[in-house]
């Protein structure tokens, strides 16, 4: 099978992927075998090939935000048949038994295993996962526009949660590509008063038309206090801007799996009344479920950028520099 493989980790304008010809991988016990039709590209991604996430492998295949059809099942899979259309995320595995894995706390399992870091991802055509961690997917949101749901669009709910998020409140969201873009459209749905920071032109633009109700630069102020407020830029300098702009009482969410160093935050101006930081880890399958749930009710709007497999560096390079209006996603099937 034709395969985006990673070797060696270095800066992404040196192209790392290659396009090279692997095996086609064998379902384990419980496993099941898709044939993957498109899969997004995620920030993620981007650390992985670049090295900001310690290589785990002598090569990978990056991808985790894969929509496939099953190929076949490994033995005792019961959940789904051959055929049917399901979604590949991040998180990829998990121990089951740790504490918190007992308290539906599984994000946080020291022994779980992510897809395109771990294990092979789905800038493939095909792609191996433990049933229990393949999700159905919205069948009226076609195999382009539901890729970025899994990592992006599951995140983003993830990060709404960890702000403590309610129906109505004023929202901050500072960067503005793939996964906040989804988020917005959440947030709308809850009735919720959302402005957008971002340093981008292209992105305040979509912003807008997603229905933010102002846009910004990065370390603007906004026209109201924050109830909430979410990070995706993974620019720690934001921070204590973001920190100034809430309210007493409010949250900043970071997103993102890898931030650049915070400058230190003085205590009476950032952190006093009550305001708290908290960090966003994975997500649990709960999370991915209820998302994936909302946005067939929305229905969430996706904006992307079709390319193909080989075409997986330029995707890269272009999140990397901010051109892209939304999400690029590989076409593999």
């Amino acid at each position: 099978m034709r395969a985006m493989v990673l070797a060696h980790p270095s800066p992404i304008e040196t192209n790392p992927l290659r396009e090279i010809e692997v095996e086609v991988p064998v379902p384990l016990d419980g496993e099941i075998l898709v044939r993957v039709k498109a899969c997004g590209v995620c920030r993620t991604d981007l650390h992985v090939c670049e090295g900001d996430l310690e290589a785990k492998h002598a090569r990978i295949v990056p991808g985790h935000e894969v929509v496939g059809i099953i190929e076949a099942l490994g033995p005792n899979c019961r959940r789904f048949a051959v055929g049917a259309r399901v979604g590949i995320a991040w998180l990829r595995q998990t121990c089951g038994v740790c504490s918190y894995c007992r308290r539906g706390r599984e994000n946080l399992c020291a022994g779980a295993r992510f897809t395109g870091w771990d294990h092979d991802g789905g800038y493939a055509e095909f792609a191996t996962v433990r049933e229990d961690f393949a999700y159905a997917l919205p069948a009226t949101i076609d195999d382009e526009h539901a890729a970025p749901l899994l990592c992006a669009g599951i995140i983003g709910y993830r990060a709404i949660k960890r702000a403590g998020v309610t129906p109505g409140a004023t929202v901050g969201l500072y960067g503005f590509g793939g996964s906040a873009h989804l988020a917005l459209q959440v947030l709308k749905h809850w009735g919720c008063r959302v402005f957008v920071m971002s340093r981008g032109g292209i992105h305040q633009q979509l912003a807008i038309e997603l229905g933010a109700d102002w846009t910004g630069n990065a370390k603007d102020a906004p026209p109201a206090p924050l109830d909430a407020a979410i990070l995706f830029a993974p620019a720690g300098e934001i921070v204590p801007a973001a920190m100034q702009a809430l309210d007493r009482g409010g949250i900043l969410a970071v997103a993102g799996i890898y931030l650049s160093p915070i400058p230190p935050l003085d205590y009476e101006r950032d952190l006093f009344y009550e305001k708290e930081m908290r960090s966003v880890t994975a997500n649990t399958r709960v999370d991915g479920e209820e998302f994936l749930r909302i946005a067939g009710e929305i229905p969430i709007v996706t904006y992307t950028v079709g390319m193909k497999l080989g075409e997986a560096n330029r995707a890269l390079n272009m999140l990397k520099h901010d051109e892209l209006r939304g999400a690029a996603v590989l076409h593999v099937g």
